[in-house]
């Protein structure tokens, strides 16, 4: 299926990404994962949540960590430019025939939730409490010194439906894999923000969250986090890399928290802000595809991911197989 043609004057206007709320089961544990061993620094805690922000982060959080009895994905979010296109954007899912429920959010303000059409909870807001630049203490730098967040990857139960409604908002794709027997799309890469990808879309069974991940100053931080979390109880947790991929050319390394959501570290992707730049095309076998060196990934990294909060899941439509790791 071809990939279709951007949409350059969406709807409503999507700057970025946000932030990602997980639920977990062990807060202790998963502040000591993300806080003590990744980095992030803590901008607000209680008993039951923790909100966390990258070291270039002047908003208040990218990810929330809240306590319960099972892990899942609560939510992805995304800012938008100004207020109208709050109201632009409620406007428009009620006419794709979607849910819409405004709240007000700690630290948000005004907060639109809906959904996609496959699940997937969505919240828009314009303003996010603005905190003093910490890019330049350099004390509070530790783990594998995550400037921001840089991106969602999603398992989708239909690649090529998930493309055409994120096209719509306004999502551009830069890099698509494509099963050369079907024709179809088995994987997708689409920005808002001038990277590869603020969001992708990975065939599987779906919709679930494939991992968020977090933009690093060098290849360099990723060895040191290595050697970290391999000596300090984390080594199980090294789920794949480091590396560097074929799609984005970023340098890379998957780790999994203590409740197993994935997360990736990455670097080193390309600038894609042209309005006519044009989506590179991969062929699912080409074993460059995954790892620029040929390493495939092993199976966990195409089966397993977080699922989203009272989501049901479907088989994906495409039936096409990845190489993968023996």
């Amino acid at each position: 299926m071809p990939i279709p043609a951007p949409v350059l004057y969406p709807p409503f206007n999507i700057v970025r990404l946000s932030h990602v709320e997980y639920r977990v089961t062990d807060l202790a544990a998963s502040r000591a994962f993300y806080v003590d061993t990744l980095g992030l620094q803590v901008s607000h805690e209680d008993a039951n949540a923790i909100y966390l922000r990258a070291m270039e982060e002047r908003g208040h959080h990218c990810v929330i960590l809240t306590q319960g009895d099972e892990a899942n994905v609560v939510r992805l979010g995304f800012k938008l430019y100004d207020h109208p296109d709050l109201d632009k954007a409620a406007d428009w899912f009620t006419a794709q025939g979607l849910p819409t429920e405004w709240i007000e959010r700690p630290f948000m303000g005004r907060v639109l939730q809906t959904r996609d059409p496959w699940g997937v909870p969505l919240e828009f807001y314009v303003e996010m409490a603005r905190l003093p630049t910490i890019a330049q203490k350099y004390a509070l730098y530790r783990g594998v010194k995550p400037l921001r967040i840089d991106h969602f990857n999603l398992f989708s139960a239909d690649v090529d439906g998930a493309v055409a409604f994120y096209t719509q908002m306004g999502f551009r794709t830069t890099e698509y894999t494509e099963d050369a027997e079907t024709g179809k799309c088995w994987a997708a890469w689409m920005h808002r923000k001038g990277g590869v990808h603020d969001i992708a879309f990975t065939n599987g069974l779906g919709p679930r969250l494939h991992h968020s991940a977090f933009w690093v100053p060098t290849p360099l931080n990723i060895i040191d986090l290595l050697d970290l979390m391999s000596t300090t109880g984390y080594r199980e947790n090294i789920e794949r890399g480091p590396g560097r991929h074929g799609i984005s050319n970023a340098f890379f390394l998957y780790v999994r928290d203590p409740d197993g959501h994935r997360i990736e570290i990455y670097c080193s992707d390309y600038q894609t802000v042209d309005p006519d730049h044009e989506p590179i095309k991969w062929d699912l076998k080409d074993p460059q595809r995954q790892t620029l060196w040929g390493a495939p990934a092993p199976r966990s990294w195409f089966e397993e991911g977080s699922a989203f909060d009272s989501i049901a899941t479907q088989e994906p439509l495409l039936k096409a197989q990845p190489i993968v790791a023996p």
